[in-house]
């Protein structure tokens, strides 16, 4: 499903079989390496490659995501080769992102089609297998799950195919039931690819004329600052800033009750910032900005030492008060 997502979401930049069957575009590395939500320095090199290999990275990761799946059940020699390609991709996506733990929780996953006798190799002790009675109870266990669970999982996989198609109401029903015991679940991870970078600069002022910037622990702010290793830590702060760079502050309520907060200078907000740009007194008004941040290019970086630029200066949220 996130390889099918990709290429029945309508966006070209993971690619599409034109007119004369040729393949076209793969364009979405030319984006993500400095528009997803908390980029890494390493990000910032991986950008630098060649079209050529942005565009070959982006088939590599569709062939691994929509075709090597199936070698899970495949004889053991592929079912390995799947476990060490799938790895593969989760380290490449790790190093370049920070997805707090989500990569480190699928590698767990691959990690179950390693079997046994790889393990005794590696001279690992391995605990005592359960007594077959117990086993066979588990198994008879998992298939009245599997039956319940099988029409909504057969839903959510066309819905991969239809992303605008409508579930039946039955169906529907079942999986608001089990959807809180995380068992069943479509997904469609960069399903659209994000080929901007608004980030929100919120800054303060005692007088309404000199501004001062609040600076976040790990989201894009100071140009001059490296893009930070945070994984498998999720500062929900920084990810969420990202996010409602994407809307309007009006969209997003939770954005007002953190300038609210700052105008307070509540000790729990002010510690999730890198530091407070009034440590003698709280400011007086609170404003926020949006601007369009790119990487910098090798030779930028060079003689400047800045990793970001940034322009297209837009208001966000117009100078508030306590009173206001």
């Amino acid at each position: 499903m996130s390889g099918i997502v990709k290429l029945t979401s309508g966006d070209d930049s993971w690619g599409w079989i034109d007119h004369s069957f040729q393949w076209s575009a793969l364009t979405a590395l030319d984006y993500h390496y400095w528009s997803q939500p908390l980029p890494t320095v390493f990000a910032w090199w991986a950008d630098k490659h060649s079209e050529w290999f942005k565009h070959f990275s982006v088939a590599f990761c569709l062939v691994v995501e929509i075709v090597v799946p199936f070698f899970i059940w495949a004889p053991r020699r592929l079912r390995l080769i799947a476990c060490a390609l799938l790895i593969s991709l989760q380290i490449v996506i790790a190093i370049t992102g920070n997805y707090c733990f989500f990569n480190l929780l699928t590698i767990a996953l691959c990690l179950l089609l390693i079997d046994d006798s790889v393990w005794r190799r590696s001279d690992i002790p391995l605990e005592e297998a359960p007594r077959r009675d117990i086993r066979r109870y588990w198994n008879w266990a998992a298939i009245p799950i599997a039956i319940i669970t099988l029409p909504v999982n057969a839903a959510l996989i066309q819905s991969a195919f239809e992303p605008r198609g409508v579930p039946s109401r039955w169906i529907g029903a079942i999986y608001d039931y089990f959807e809180p015991l995380r068992i069943v679940n479509g997904y469609g991870l960069f399903r659209v690819m994000t080929k901007s970078r608004l980030e929100i600069v919120i800054e303060g002022s005692t007088d309404g004329v000199e501004w001062r910037a609040y600076e976040f622990r790990w989201k894009p702010g100071d140009m001059n600052r490296p893009p930070p290793w945070v994984a498998p830590h999720q500062p929900r702060l920084d990810w969420q800033m990202w996010f409602a760079a994407l809307g309007t502050a009006r969209q997003n309520p939770w954005f007002i009750q953190l300038v609210r907060r700052l105008l307070e200078e509540s000790p729990s907000v002010m510690g999730l910032l890198a530091y407070n740009p009034f440590p003698d007194k709280p400011p007086r008004y609170i404003r926020a900005t949006t601007y369009d941040y790119h990487f910098t290019t090798s030779e930028e970086h060079k003689a400047s030492g800045a990793w970001w630029k940034r322009e297209g200066e837009r208001e966000y949220l117009p100078p508030i008060s306590l009173k206001q």
